[in-house]
């Protein structure tokens, strides 16, 4: 209860500052975050105690979805390639290097000097093993198989030898090496539980530490259902310092399962935690406590997910009652794209960042954020709030208030009305939700706004498809080809038309423009497509973008070679890090 006071007064003491201080405390106090990719040597001990909201689903990174899962698989396994967290561009990994010639034929070359957890040495047979016999395993469930399965067909995996391993495309795959970040599992802990069919079964909550076996940094050491998760330092860890060291550092990573974010502020308040991801509301509460708790606040920029409305643009019936998804007027608006610029121009994306994020946002106009240095072109249409340009627009479609109450009408009398969904659980979404209805409001539109769970909003949107506008969003990524399900007129998340037929031509223009990506290697070719569908989705706005959060973290000082990141978080190279004390 005390905990609960303590936050309630914090929370009431700040908020009474109003935006303009809150801007001017906002720009003062975020640490720079380290210019140079450059780590000190560092020193052995201590540990890092972070929180999670909820208990992984499994250690099994083969049937990994969800991030409470995947935070924990991804310090505990391993890819061939992985990702700078500043660049963002393919590195090598357990892979020292590679070649093809013709972009089809791989040959990788496979460091010598790892070792699994348990002491194994890594090889070629575990490369195989782990596409062979669990990626394209029919019985498993893999989370990674449609990545791996190009036109419809596997890609053929073949040992060499010891450290050589071929993969032969069924055609050029431009990801390819992105995908690679993929974990290799162990063929001998692992190959038995496939032959008697219960790897489906095997690294669960309920599996002992020594049975899940990695190439990662760290290994597992103890999991408490509800309570927590004990990583130790892996001592067979591959990845030496510059001074020769073998890493990680630190002896333990311990995740702390917490119910919410409110519970992770007041811990990390209280000194039990050594790490937040702040939301935007919660600067003004630690800004001023930063040297009295011994840490500092990063701003990493532009986060790489995004916030958008989108409108049913769905013509089907619904099978089960033979009546339209979408009533037919309504249907008539939506997919007005004249109608969707005066919805874009209608809201107040400056006014959503004042007052939701506290100023710690930008504008988004299209499906990249500048968080994506590689793929993002700032050469969008925008729509800067203009509610008079967006009236002009409905006037011009026929929508007038012929009534006089406010509300307007389409030439035929039906009332501009729309029903709003977005997900009650996300207050940040409600929030943005809210001020949207008003802008919409202002200009005439009746808005009946509801929040939902948020199951029951992915089940309206991709599979009963009973709703008109939603507000949602994607946590983002780099490769703009692993969204192609959302940006294929065929994709299952493709939400404004799921008919897997296209209503327009430049859904098939951006179909082209994604399978042409993936069959070009020349990187600056490449961009150049994800421009043109850039440009086409500002100017089409099946999803009509709003805003962007930056990614903002607060770290205790005691540790070293600490690298923030929007891709990475605060810890991008978790192995580096040291207790400094």
């Amino acid at each position: 209860m005390k905990r609960v006071i303590i936050l309630f007064l914090l929370v009431s003491f700040f908020l009474i500052f109003s935006l303009s201080i809150f801007s001017i405390v906002a720009e003062s106090v975020f640490k720079e975050p380290l210019k140079e990719y450059e780590f000190e040597c560092g020193k052995y001990g201590g540990k890092l105690i972070l929180s999670a909201t909820s208990d992984p689903k499994s250690f099994n990174p083969i049937l990994a979805k969800e991030t409470s899962t995947t935070q924990i698989t991804s310090l505990l396994f391993e890819g061939l390639t992985k990702v700078d967290p500043k660049s963002l561009e393919v590195l090598p990994n357990l892979a020292k290097k590679w070649q093809t010639q013709d972009g089809k034929t791989w040959i990788f070359y496979l460091r010598d000097d790892v070792r699994w957890s348990d002491g194994e040495n890594f090889t070629a047979d575990d490369v195989v093993f782990t596409f062979n016999n669990l990626i394209y395993n029919p019985e498993i469930p893999s989370s990674s198989r449609d990545i791996f399965t190009i036109e419809g067909k596997k890609i053929k995996v073949e040992k060499i030898d010891t450290y050589r391993v071929k993969f032969t495309l069924p055609s050029v795959f431009a990801p390819f090496l992105r995908a690679l970040s993929q974990e290799i599992l162990p063929k001998h802990c692992y190959y038995h539980l496939v032959k008697e069919n219960k790897f489906n079964f095997s690294m669960g909550l309920d599996a002992k530490p020594h049975q899940i076996v990695g190439t990662g940094p760290f290994r597992l050491k103890k999991f408490l259902p509800g309570e927590r998760v004990v990583l130790e330092r892996n001592p067979y860890y591959w990845k030496k310092d510059g001074c020769g060291n073998r890493l990680p550092y630190l002896d333990e990573i311990i995740f702390v399962i917490l119910p919410n974010q409110d519970t992770a502020l007041l811990r990390f308040l209280e000194g039990e935690i050594d790490y937040y991801s702040l939301r935007p509301q919660d600067l003004a509460i630690l800004g001023p406590k930063q040297e009295e708790g011994n840490f500092s606040i990063y701003n990493a920029g532009p986060s790489f997910g995004s916030n958008f409305l989108v409108l049913n643009q769905n013509p089907q019936l619904n099978p089960y009652t033979k009546k339209p998804f979408v009533v037919p007027y309504k249907l008539r608006w939506f997919q007005s794209e004249e109608f969707r610029k005066a919805i874009s121009y209608a809201i107040n994306r400056e006014k959503i960042i004042q007052v939701v994020l506290n100023g710690l946002g930008i504008l988004q106009y299209s499906p990249l954020s500048p968080a994506n240095k590689i793929y993002y072109t700032p050469d969008v249409t925008k729509y800067p709030y203009d509610p008079t340009k967006a009236k002009k627009i409905l006037q011009k479609l026929g929508f007038f208030d012929r009534d006089g109450d406010g509300i307007l009408e389409d030439s035929q009398g039906h009332k501009l009305e729309i029903n709003f969904f977005t997900n009650g659980d996300n207050t940040q979404r409600v929030k943005i939700a809210t001020l949207i209805k008003k802008d919409l409001e202002d200009i005439g539109v009746k808005i009946n706004f509801l929040p939902l769970n948020f199951n029951n909003l992915v089940n309206k949107l991709v599979s009963t498809f009973d709703w008109e506008m939603i507000l949602i969003g994607l946590t983002g990524g780099i490769e703009p080809y692993f969204g192609k399900n959302v940006w294929s007129y065929k994709g299952a998340l493709h939400m404004w038309n799921p008919t897997k037929v296209a209503l327009y031509e430049w859904e098939k223009e951006i179909e082209d423009i994604f399978n042409l990506s993936a069959k070009t290697l020349d990187e600056e070719e490449r961009k150049k497509l994800f421009y043109r569908w850039q440009k086409i989705a500002s100017n089409k706005l099946p999803l009509i973008y709003t805003v962007n959060t930056y990614s903002i973290y607060a770290v205790r000082e005691k540790f070293g070679n600490l690298y923030p990141t929007a891709y990475g978080g605060a810890f991008s190279e978790v192995e580096y890090i040291y207790l400094q004390e």
